[in-house]
């Protein structure tokens, strides 16, 4: 059976509606409401919090104005351990879910680990009300199941997506990740302020579950297994793939578990991605805090400026990847050295403007550094994002799985860190600034690690040669450079 020439002898999709109605595209739209919904299930709290523990007043009848006081009485390091609680969980699943996506199926572990989120978050106003520690405990365990997404994902990606269509595909659909972010922080915000706290949870919970439905209606775990997939899609796709998918679906391979951390390759994601993750959920977490203490904005104008940067890096993130596929295919660089220029361009415009934020002492300044900061750093996510798929297609979700876990460490920390640094009762300038120094040379160092020991090329602890007969024809697998 001759899959290329067969497939070149159909005629491909012409109109615009035919094209993007391919079922690789269908998953990839779906996927991007599966990080919308992810990251406003794990945003809600930065939000949520502010109303919470903000002082309330009630004006009387005659007009004067009595101060109740917070409804939580919590002060920056207590919730400083709110917010980072939900990545004592998420830091324990990253791996497993790379294990569990190999052996159950992308499909299978992905959702389920979002509509468990879900699920969680929509009865969270009433476990808020128990204790404190039952918010913590559910925190985490909303980290556990949440945990297993990410790095099962690329189980499908592995089986769907070409290699000439990665980098686009997978910026595109981890551009929801920033797109949930922005909506999270502009509409939870208006929702606080006029339906209360309790209504974000019920909100982004019930979206989690309607996608949830979607997700198991529309998308299958490969293209062989989709009812619906054209015959020219179908062709396309494992022509494209027969150096990763036959492999993927019909041998048993060793999972090398040395080569994983001893590989420099693998070491150079881990260090980019630690450094990337400690300025994303900094960002994310402490912003709209930032804001209020700073610059006495209130909850609804600090959700708006805070949502900002977010959505120059949900426009950017549709760039960014495209740039990079077509510098590959004319060409112009090679993989690595794509790779390579892509994250230097991130890291140091991250590391020079948030250096102008932490300087400039206004407000318009301050944000239009931190939306340039936060909106170039496209261009290094887009690398994260998908160069496991470049160094190891085989086994890429175990990879971003481990390099996950690594970058899931900030997420803890960070808002600690940050909660220690900034006082409670008197935040100063200055006490941010140290926030945002160790960010910027948290990026820089980010830049340079990458720089030395990163590569595009597939590594060969990775690499499975497979001879077999299959219709008269040997299928070998290639090392993909």
């Amino acid at each position: 059976m001759n899959l290329k020439g067969d497939c070149l002898a159909e005629k491909a999709p012409q109109s615009l509606w035919k094209i993007i109605t391919q079922r690789r595209y269908i998953l990839t739209f779906l996927v991007f409401w599966g990080y919308f919904n992810i990251y406003s299930l794990r945003v809600n709290m930065s939000i949520a919090i502010v109303a919470m523990t903000e002082n309330k007043s009630t004006i009387l009848v005659n007009g004067t104005e009595i101060w109740n006081g917070p409804e939580f009485a919590w002060d920056n390091v207590v919730q400083g351990y709110v917010l980072s609680s939900f990545f004592y969980g998420y830091l324990t699943t990253q791996l497993i879910g790379g294990v569990l996506g190999k052996k159950f199926g992308g499909k299978r572990v992905f959702g389920l680990g979002v509509v468990s989120t879900a699920l969680i978050t929509f009865v969270s106003p009433w476990l808020i009300k128990l204790h404190l520690f039952v918010l913590i405990a559910a925190r985490i365990l909303m980290g556990i199941f949440e945990g297993v997404t990410f790095a099962s994902l690329y189980t499908i990606w592995a089986k769907w997506i070409p290699p000439a269509e990665r980098s686009r595909v997978t910026t595109q659909a981890n551009s929801g990740s920033y797109t949930g972010a922005v909506f999270a922080m502009m509409f939870f915000s208006y929702l606080a302020k006029t339906a209360g706290w309790k209504s974000i949870f019920w909100f982004s919970g019930g979206l989690g579950l309607l996608w949830y439905a979607a997700w198991i209606y529309f998308v299958a775990e490969s293209p062989e297994s989709d009812l619906r997939i054209t015959k020219w899609e179908l062709k396309y796709i494992r022509t494209s793939l027969t150096d990763t998918s036959d492999v993927l679906k019909k041998t048993k391979n060793p999972i090398p578990w040395c080569s994983f951390f001893t590989s420099k390759a693998v070491w150079a994601l881990n260090v980019s991605l630690f450094c990337e993750a400690w300025g994303f959920y900094t960002l994310l977490t402490l912003l709209p805090k930032y804001f209020k203490d700073v610059f006495q904005f209130n909850i609804s104008k600090s959700g708006i400026v805070s949502a900002l940067p977010y959505i120059a890096i949900a426009i950017m993130m549709q760039i960014s990847g495209q740039i990079a596929d077509r510098v590959i295919m004319k060409n112009w660089l090679t993989v690595t050295n794509t790779r390579k220029a892509f994250m230097s361009i991130g890291f140091l415009s991250q590391t020079c403007f948030m250096l102008g934020a932490a300087f400039w002492g206004n407000a318009v300044s301050t944000i239009f550094c931190l939306v340039m900061a936060v909106g170039l750093g496209s261009f290094a996510i887009a690398t994260i994002s998908v160069n496991a798929l470049d160094i190891a297609p085989l086994h890429s979700g175990l990879v971003f799985g481990i390099v996950n876990t690594i970058g899931t460490v900030p997420g803890v920390v960070s808002p600690i860190v940050a909660g220690y640094i900034v006082d409670t009762a008197n935040p100063t300038v200055d006490q941010w600034r140290i926030v945002f120094y160790i960010t910027a040379g948290l990026y820089l160092f980010g830049a340079l690690f990458y720089g030395t020991f990163a590569t595009g090329r597939r590594q060969t602890w990775d690499e499975i040669c497979l001879n077999r007969k299959e219709d008269d024809t040997s299928i070998e697998t290639r090392v993909v450079e």
